[in-house]
């Protein structure tokens, strides 16, 4: 199935400006315009696996390797481990490579994005899209064949959600893309529950919750500082159309939700003091910097949040795991 790129707009290939700064495609300025340390790829092997957006996936992984030990009380089998891995590694990096692929367009004129890989002209469009669907195909087959179907249906699932409805729709045309399109993040806790159990139930169900809810103080913490990004290629990201005082407000929110979420799932999951204690701790620091954010609203401030949002998730779901493996005496 071939995917259309996106509608032509009157400013592709131009010069946009946020501030007193031109934006230039990365491909006219040596090393690229990245942020941080970052760098255009300088091979072509190196710009596909850019395409998948590694570090994303990472974030994914940290969340389904736990889930697995807790559906199966312990650890589960190496080798379902590894192929649910490397399944739903190619699965995501399938999605991440065609929402490249649709957004070439506006990646061209934001900062943050100018050194990806459809942007620099390092791979043609045509061979993105037609390597995305290959790891598509693959992922399906790694994951059905070595776990499930329900696995590997999950998987197709939420790259199919991430495309079609934030990345094609949503992203361009609503101020709450993140927040409906963010479930597509959330579904490989099912994926991991699924390929140890080969069925769903209510505490797979409230992880995906929490993951769901965490999804929107995360992301919109880093649109803080891109803002002005955001509004040069005109997608309605909450910071960038929104006062600062809403959109904070509605991370609180969003927070306190999810902390509560997080706590739902001790007796739904029969989880130990180990997850509760890291749980409430987590939660507080997690809550108190949203209202610290609140106080000080500055893109030093959201990004020091962006960060402790990936370590939240990453301790969280550690402790989950350490509270089955103590446990159950693995």
């Amino acid at each position: 199935m071939a995917l259309a790129g996106p509608p032509a707009r009157p400013y592709d290939g131009a010069l946009m400006a946020v501030g007193s700064r031109p934006l230039v495609p990365s491909r006219l300025a040596p090393g690229g315009v990245g942020h941080g340390n970052r760098r255009a790829p300088s091979s072509v092997v190196g710009a596909y696996v850019a395409l998948t957006k590694p570090r994303i996936i990472e974030l994914l992984l940290v969340t389904t390797v736990p889930t697995m030990v807790l559906a199966a009380q312990g650890w589960p089998d190496t080798w379902l481990v590894i192929v649910t891995l490397i399944g739903g590694t190619l699965s995501a990096g399938s999605a991440n490579a065609v929402n490249m692929y649709i957004d070439r367009d506006i990646d061209a004129l934001m900062e943050r994005t100018q050194d990806r890989p459809l942007v620099t002209g390092i791979i043609p469009a045509r061979n993105a899209l037609v390597f995305a669907l290959v790891l598509q195909v693959v992922a399906f087959a790694v994951l059905w064949a070595g776990a499930n179907l329900l696995s590997a249906v999950l998987a197709l699932g939420a790259a199919s959600f991430y495309i079609g409805v934030y990345t094609i729709w949503l992203k361009r045309t609503s101020k709450q893309n993140i927040v409906v399109g963010g479930a597509a993040g959330a579904v490989p806790v099912l994926v991991g529950w699924a390929a140890v159990q080969d069925s769903l139930s209510w505490t797979p169900i409230v992880l995906f919750v929490a993951m769901f809810l965490w999804t929107p103080p995360h992301f919109w913490a880093l649109a803080v500082k891109y803002a002005d990004d955001y509004r040069a290629a005109d997608v309605p990201m909450l910071p960038a159309v929104a006062p600062i005082e809403s959109v904070i407000r509605q991370m609180i929110w969003y927070t306190i939700a999810l902390v509560i979420t997080t706590l739902v799932l001790i007796p739904v999951a029969d989880l130990g003091w180990i997850y509760g204690v890291t749980a409430v701790v987590l939660g507080i620091m997690f809550i108190g910097g949203t209202f610290a954010l609140r106080k000080h609203p500055t893109p030093a401030a959201s990004m020091r949040l962006f960060g402790f949002s990936i370590t939240y998730v990453t301790v969280l779901f550690g402790a989950m795991t350490l509270d089955v493996l103590v446990r159950y005496g693995w």
